[in-house]
């Protein structure tokens, strides 16, 4: 059974009229991660907002977005936002923006966990310390009661993780989520990825243009090129044999990215373990 579906999602910038995602359709399977790669600007990030309907005005969109047999496109803006978070999740590229630059961290978490449980400010205390814990943040209450920008891309990133184990969504987007970090720390928030799929069974988007994480997280792939799919398949079947001459080009790409990343880590043993 898939947890989400969409059909012909197009995208166009209603200025212009410009198409920007022609006509993409795609799904992913209960418990499963799909990775959606290509370079910047191929619409990899249009795709994820639009499923979460978070692009800007100007920005329209058309076809249908399943979850869990639900049409989101038919949902009232009041209705969207009892879904993110709580059933759809997204966790972005730069930690520095999901989070109010004036309030510290805990507000937001308060907030977020507050509108969709009703819970009371200990008990969201209790869950987030425990959640931010098994992601290997140290101290979670002085990180609960910091301003973002006195954390690390790679803490926030990880309090991101944290807030979603404790949502427990069906679908999480990560949309670009190790961009921002160091080699290092790229490779710690992978681990915590891989362990949020397992500890929840949810289904994933992950989205990259680096083929080295790629390889590592995704049961499937989906290669866009100018807002457009060109190719679909396994991870292993694509890396292996893949079809499309644009995919060749990233997959021979990431395998370079790939051996610099085994080389930083200490050799393949210690890097796929």
């Amino acid at each position: 059974m898939n947890s989400l579906e969409v059909s012909n999602l197009k995208i166009w910038d209603s200025r212009t009229g410009k198409v920007l995602v022609p006509h993409s359709s795609f799904h992913v399977k209960q418990r499963s991660c799909l990775a959606i790669v290509g370079e910047s600007g191929s619409g990899k990030s249009l795709t994820c907002r639009a499923i979460m309907r978070l692009n800007k005005a100007l920005l329209h969109q058309s076809g249908e977005i399943l979850l869990q047999g639900v049409n989101l496109t038919k949902l009232s803006e009041k209705e969207m936002r009892k879904k993110r978070g709580k059933q759809l999740c997204m966790i972005v590229q730069n930690g520095m923006r999901a989070f109010d630059p004036s309030c510290v961290v805990g507000v937001h978490l308060k907030e977020t966990l507050a509108w969709h449980y009703g819970w009371g400010r200990d008990d969201i205390t209790v869950k987030m310390k425990r959640a931010m814990e098994s992601v290997m943040l140290k101290d979670p209450l002085a990180i609960m009661n910091s301003y973002p920008h006195q954390l690390s891309g790679g803490m926030l990133q990880r309090v991101m993780i944290a807030l979603a184990i404790v949502l427990e969504p069906d679908v999480v987007i990560a949309d670009e989520p190790t961009t921002a970090l160091d080699t290092i720390t790229q490779f710690e928030v992978i681990e915590q990825f891989i362990q949020l799929r397992t500890r929840m069974n949810c289904a994933m988007i992950f989205v990259s243009h680096d083929l080295a994480v790629v390889k590592r997280i995704a049961d499937e792939m989906l290669v866009m090129k100018d807002g457009a799919i060109v190719e679909r398949g396994a991870t292993r079947d694509i890396f292996s044999a893949a079809q499309h001459e644009y995919t060749r080009f990233l997959v021979s790409t990431g395998l370079t990215l790939d051996h610099h990343f085994n080389k930083i880590m200490g050799g393949v043993s210690h890097a796929e373990c």
